[in-house]
């Protein structure tokens, strides 16, 4: 007797819905609540409720046709299928119409203008002015902060990891979650009663001196905990087996480090240094604090007042001019592409230091 006189061939496939039948019921729901909504008019809400109508109806649709032909076990991995993908496209929608409402509205002074001039001899009634200014406050601040906080946070991440051991390493992470959650403008009242009002004055004839460095040190302070935590758990995440094959072959812990456990871990180190970077870019109320503010290109983070891109943002939006909120949201679309530059660019250097 052979294995197809026992089972039958039929029952070795199990009955499916075709590939296009969930398009097929999505499009179906979408013109149910349409004609519910908008022709019956037996609901209000406009495009909001007929999307949740649309949705709701999908899934009840789809369960009822996949427990028809399917069973049961694939009608709910359907339904909860359908769920996570209707959940992403929902937490993608408000990203969506962010990026859409930024560039329709940033793009009326996104000329040369704007990129070349300052706010320099600019009242609020003028249609001039850029942010020249502001950008170069913007780089030097983070690029000042980013040199300052990177070598910190990773090595602190490398001494929690590789070296900590005991008391001491529960003390360090304690404060280093501690410091996530410190808002901005104790960041910058800290950096304005240490820095600016105790510091400064020695090296300015006594004087209390508002400076980009001393914005650049308050947004050290902000970044510190992000870039410290995400390396540490990128460096936890590197398998152990590597260090233990480096330490077989007779290579220091310090190489072993260096060599092999960064590498591995340099794309989510990166990731997360960016993260830093992005929030310190966008800081506005430490900036207003220990930096001042100013209308005049200051290419000296050391002296004197600078402005930033956040700051800049903040000061035109609330002019009550109609000159004011376009350049608020070109500054913002420009702070928003300055951000993915730096974070494209980052990314394709971490990968030409991958482990290969």
């Amino acid at each position: 007797m052979t294995t197809e006189t026992l089972i039958p061939a039929a029952s070795l496939k199990a009955r499916r819905l075709p590939r296009w039948a969930p398009w097929a019921l999505g499009v179906v729901s979408a013109v149910i609540a349409y004609l519910v909504i908008y022709v019956g008019g037996q609901l209000r809400g406009g495009i909001t409720m007929t999307v949740i109508t649309a949705a709701v109806l999908f899934l009840i649709v789809l369960a009822a046709a996949s427990f028809a032909v399917e069973g049961s076990r694939a009608a709910r991995n359907r339904v909860f299928t359908a769920t996570i993908y209707m959940a992403c496209a929902l937490a993608a929608l408000p990203l969506i119409y962010l990026v859409k409402t930024l560039i329709d509205n940033g793009l009326d002074r996104f000329d040369g203008a704007f990129f070349s001039h300052s706010m320099r001899d600019i009242t609020p009634f003028d249609g001039g002015g850029g942010a020249y200014h502001a950008i170069i406050g913007t780089l030097e601040q983070a690029a000042i902060a980013t040199i300052i906080t990177v070598p910190l946070g990773v090595g602190c991440a490398i001494y929690i990891v590789e070296y900590g051991k005991g008391r001491l390493v529960k003390i360090v992470q304690f404060f280093v979650d501690v410091m996530t959650g410190i808002p901005s403008i104790v960041a910058g009242l800290f950096i304005l009663a240490f820095w600016v009002i105790i510091v400064s004055p020695i090296f300015n004839n006594g004087r209390p001196g508002y400076s980009g460095f001393a914005a650049a040190l308050a947004l050290s302070v902000l970044m510190l905990p992000t870039i410290t935590r995400s390396s540490e758990e990128m460096l936890r995440l590197v398998p152990g087996a590597l260090r233990e094959g480096a330490y077989a072959l007779g290579i220091p812990k310090w190489k072993t480090i260096t060599k092999i456990v960064l590498p591995t871990a340099a794309a989510g180190i990166v990731t997360g240094i960016m993260l830093a970077v992005a929030r310190a870019a966008g800081e506005t109320a430490p900036v207003i604090l220990v930096a001042g503010g100013t209308d005049s290109i200051n290419f000296n983070p050391f002296h004197g007042n600078q402005e930033s891109m956040a700051a800049f943002v903040y000061d035109q939006a609330r002019l009550a001019t109609k000159f004011g909120a376009p350049r608020a949201w070109t500054a913002a679309l420009t702070l928003v592409l300055l951000v993915l530059v730096l974070t494209i660019a980052a990314k394709l250097l971490s990968r030409r230091s991958k482990l290969r």
